[in-house]
C-alpha cells in the first residue's frame, strides 16, 4: 500500500470535522464531495451565509481579546471575523471543527496568519512552521520513496534554535501520521566540515540544541543532501555517519532553500507534495498551494484529520 492510501485509510479510521473555507473555489468543493463519499472526513464547506450569527458574535469578542494588546479594534475584529478564513480558524480554536484547510485562493501568510492568531503556538515549541510529505515515485531513497521536507513556507531565515524546533516538529508528525522512525537530516552545503561559513555554523549548533532537547531522536548534520539520503555517497564522505545515508526527513537551512527544493522534486520527479502542512500550532491545520490539484485538497484534509485523532 503506498503512503498516500496509508494515510486516507487512516484518516477513515476515526473520522474528524474539517471545515474548508473556499467554496467559491471549484477544486475544494469537489474535494468535499469525494472526501465525504469515502469517508475520509466530515468536511464542513464554509461559506458566508453558513456562518452562524450567534457564533460570529463570540468568536469576535474572543479574537478582539486576544488581539487586542496588538492594537485591534473591535470594529476591526468584526470585520476579520466577516472572512469565512478566519471563521473557520475561530470554529477549530472553539472545538466545532477538529481541523481546517485553506489556501486554494489565500496565500501562504494568509492561512498562517489566521491559524497563528486564532489558534495560537504550541508553548512546548514556540514557533509554527510548516512541513510537505513527499512521495516520489520509483524511488528507492527515504522511506520508500516518501520523504518529510520542512521548512518550506513559513520562516524565512531560521536561527539554530528554530531550525531545532522544525526539525523535533516534523518529527513528531512523521509518528503521527506516518508511522515510520523519522531519520533527520540537517542540510546544509558542507558534509562534516567539508566547507565552513556562518550558515554551516548554524547548521552545527542546531544539531547541538536538538540533541540536548531530544536525545531520542535519529538527526545529523550537518549534511549535504548526498551524503543524507545516497548510502553510496554517504560511506564516501561520512562512513562513520548516523544516518548512512538513509534521511527520510529533510530539514533546509532556510525557506528558499525548503520552497525551492520541494517544487523542482514535485515538477521534476513528478513527486506527490501534501502539504504546506502547519506546525507548532495548537490545533491542526494545512495551507494548500495555489496551484492545488483536488487530490492535494483531499489528502491534506486526510492528514489534518489525522493529527486530529
Amino acid at each position: 500500500m503506498d503512503t498516500v492510501k496509508g494515510i486516507r485509510n487512516k484518516a477513515r479510521g476515526n473520522l474528524k470535522t474539517i471545515v474548508l473555507a473556499e467554496i467559491e473555489d471549484k477544486r475544494v468543493v469537489e474535494a468535499a464531495r469525494i472526501i465525504e463519499k469515502e469517508g475520509i472526513a466530515r468536511p464542513i464547506l464554509l461559506s458566508k451565509d453558513a456562518m452562524v450569527a450567534k457564533d460570529k458574535e463570540r468568536f469576535i469578542q474572543e479574537y478582539y481579546e486576544l488581539r487586542k494588546a496588538k492594537g485591534l479594534s473591535l470594529d476591526e475584529a468584526r470585520q476579520t471575523l466577516e472572512k469565512p478564513l478566519y471563521y473557520a480558524a475561530m470554529m477549530t480554536r472553539n472545538n466545532l471543527a477538529d481541523g481546517f484547510v485553506a489556501g486554494a485562493s489565500h496565500t501562504t501568510p494568509d492561512v498562517v496568519r489566521a491559524a497563528i492568531q486564532c489558534l495560537g503556538v504550541d508553548s512546548r515549541m514556540g514557533l509554527a512552521s510548516s512541513c510537505f510529505i513527499m512521495v516520489v515515485p520509483d524511488c528507492a531513497y527515504g522511506e520508500s520513496g516518501t520523504f518529510i521536507f520542512s521548512d518550506c513556507g513559513v520562516i524565512p531565515e531560521p536561527n539554530s534554535r528554530q531550525l531545532a524546533f522544525i526539525a523535533i516538529s516534523a518529527a513528531e508528525l512523521v509518528k503521527k501520521v506516518l508511522d515510520f522512525t523519522p531519520r533527520i537530516a540537517l542540510l546544509s552545503y558542507s558534509t562534516k566540515n567539508s566547507a565552513k561559513g556562518k550558515y554551516v555554523e548554524e547548521v552545527k549548533e542546531a544539531l547541538k540544541i536538538t540533541k540536548e532537547l531530544r536525545p531520542d531522536l535519529l538527526i545529523d548534520g550537518e549534511l549535504q543532501v548526498d551524503a543524507a539520503i545516497v548510502p553510496e555517497v554517504a560511506r564516501i564522505k561520512y562512513p562513520d555517519g548516523l544516518l548512512e545515508g538513509k534521511a527520510n526527513v529533510l530539514i533546509f537551512p532556510n525557506l528558499e532553500a525548503g520552497n525551492i527544493s520541494y517544487k523542482l522534486v514535485q515538477r521534476l520527479a513528478k513527486a506527490r507534495a501534501v502539504g504546506p502542512l502547519l506546525l507548532g500550532l495548537n490545533k491542526p491545520c494545512s495551507d494548500l498551494s495555489r496551484g492545488c490539484s483536488v487530490d492535494d485538497i483531499i489528502d491534506c484534509v486526510a492528514v489534518t484529520a489525522i493529527r486530529a485523532q
